[in-house]
């Protein structure tokens, strides 16, 4: 079964294409979540990989949380792709893909730097290639991060984590493959927890625009 995994709910979006559990190729562009860097980056991998993306049987992607920008672009990318080859859409936590390669079985903790002065974080226990939430993923300040004793954290902020690492398109596949493989392809959406800046300012819709009801 060959699979199309990426993730851009970070700086560094992750691309890779797996034949089963063995990977085929990897890509990563260090963006500004430009759709068009994305899409090289994922025609790099399917051609270091031999594949066309109509050998491809699911598309799976990162869902977040992350930058709303780069997670907007990856889910319309993945869903793109998934319509033009009419193949499923599979997608998984940003945060858990992150777990499934820390370095070690535990309890994890995954933390991604959701800018503004907070941090996007969930906490886990990893048991080989199985993934158990330990409580919901939060958005917080740095300050407010609880760790159980013992537990590993991991991810891109220096000042916390033990591990540094992003979400890989592999984990991506790798976690998604394990889990329930339903098919997202039309109800999918990315997962923000915060509201998006413009939600902020404007509760009662853009100035201009239709208002809220």
């Amino acid at each position: 079964m060959k699979i199309l995994g990426l993730d851009t709910s970070t700086t560094t979006a992750s691309i890779a294409v797996l034949d089963g559990d063995t990977v085929l190729a990897t890509a990563t562009r260090n963006t500004h979540r430009r759709t068009t860097d994305v899409l090289v980056a994922v025609d790099e991998a399917c051609r270091t990989a031999g594949v066309t993306a109509h050998e491809l049987d699911a598309i799976a992607v990162g869902a977040g949380p992350g930058s709303f920008t780069g997670l907007r672009i990856g889910m319309a990318t993945a869903k793109g792709i998934a319509f033009a080859t009419r193949r499923p859409l599979w997608a998984v936590s940003s945060l858990a893909a992150l777990v499934y390669e820390a370095p070690r079985d535990g309890v994890i903790v995954a933390v991604l730097d959701a800018r503004k002065g907070e941090i996007f974080a969930g906490t886990f226990r990893k048991t080989g290639g199985d993934i158990e939430a330990l409580g919901p993923e939060r958005v917080l300040a740095p300050s407010a991060l609880s760790v159980p004793e013992g537990a590993l954290v991991v991810g891109d902020v220096p000042s916390l984590c033990a591990h540094a690492a992003t979400p890989t398109g592999t984990a991506v596949v790798r976690l998604a493959l394990a889990g329930s493989r339903a098919d997202v392809l039309v109800g999918g959406a990315p997962t923000y927890i915060r509201a998006s800046e413009a939600e902020i300012r404007y509760p009662d819709g853009v100035p201009g625009a239709l208002r809220k009801r």
